[in-house]
């Protein structure tokens, strides 16, 4: 279940929902929330996203509500 991105935790590999110019849709890799922003899990590069909705990665598909 998608959550607000203002309770996203800190330090857990997180799918992400984010919107752009081509809508609202889910990032295909894990990310993570640091003090500083956002980092993809795996290589730990920040990102430059503004994520709306948040959940646990790996958890099953759904739309983002």
């Amino acid at each position: 279940m998608w959550q607000t991105i203002a309770n996203a935790p800190l330090g857990c590999d997180l799918e992400l929902a984010v919107v752009d110019q081509d809508g609202t849709h889910a990032l295909v890799f894990p990310c993570r929330r640091v003090m500083s922003g956002w980092t993809k899990s795996a290589t730990k590069e920040r990102l430059d996203v503004r994520p709306t909705h948040w959940r646990e990665w790996g958890a099953e598909s759904g739309f983002v509500r």
